[in-house]
């Protein structure tokens, strides 16, 4: 039996939720917490340019009261490496950002900004804040995420839950890769019940980063409830 995955909770789409009508209803921090309760291994949030969801209030309190880590996703800029050296989440998962995508539309290119990443990245680290980078299965970004000191690399899995041909066998291939590198190697993007048991029986995998699907099944039967389920396929396909 390979060893149990981590389950990371992305509680973004609360925060969605509330900023669609304004107010405090529903918190992302309660989320946060009932997701604890109810069995995740850390928390995710990512504070977009245009706090589009997570506003920079909700990531400090989020920070203050959990008693799991902290994943703070991020674009690479001088922004939010300030409100990340401020706030000290565990981790920061460096992504792309455009503020005309509905969503992460694929992985960053270590390699065309490892000029750019380096700095951003030493400092986190020097700040003993884990850094990973959310990259595509492609062996050069896995080599550039090495070279620019990361500790970890979140594999994109959003063409994989999209059906396209061979992407299960490049998560394969690039978890390997990431692996002999000395990196950790983490997943997520798009990862549904129906889809995730294939990527969690990799072995190499450290830890799943899911959000949208949690947050949208939990409207229909709870947190507590989506959780345990994802606990279940994850678990089984570790067997």
């Amino acid at each position: 039996m390979l060893t149990p995955l981590r389950l990371g909770v992305n509680i973004d789409h609360v925060a969605t939720v509330r900023n669609a009508r304004g107010g405090l209803h529903p918190d992302p921090v309660r989320a946060a917490l009932l997701a604890i309760e109810a069995g995740a291994d850390g928390i995710t949030a990512h504070l977009r340019e245009d706090r589009r969801h997570i506003r920079d209030a909700d990531l400090a309190a989020i920070k203050a009261q959990i008693s799991r880590p902290l994943n703070m996703e991020m674009a690479a800029t001088e922004e939010m490496l300030r409100i990340a050296l401020e706030t000290r989440p565990n981790a920061c998962c460096l992504v792309p950002e455009k503020r005309t995508e509905v969503t992460t539309e694929g992985g960053l290119d270590v390699a065309g900004q490892d000029n750019h990443l380096r700095p951003i990245v030493r400092a986190l680290r020097e700040a003993g804040i884990r850094v990973s980078l959310f990259v595509d299965p492609d062996p050069r970004q896995l080599d550039a995420s090495a070279a620019v000191g990361a500790d970890i690399v979140e594999l994109h899995t959003g063409a994989y839950a999209e059906g396209h041909e061979g992407e299960l066998a490049r998560l394969v291939a690039g978890a390997r890769h990431a692996a002999g590198l000395g990196l950790e190697v983490h997943a997520g993007h798009g990862l549904t019940y129906d889809n995730v048991g294939a990527v969690a029986a990799i072995p190499e995998l450290v830890e799943l980063n899911i959000g949208h699907f949690i947050i949208g099944e939990a409207i229909f039967v709870g947190l507590p409830q989506v959780l345990a389920e994802f606990r279940t396929r994850m678990d089984a396909a570790r067997t």
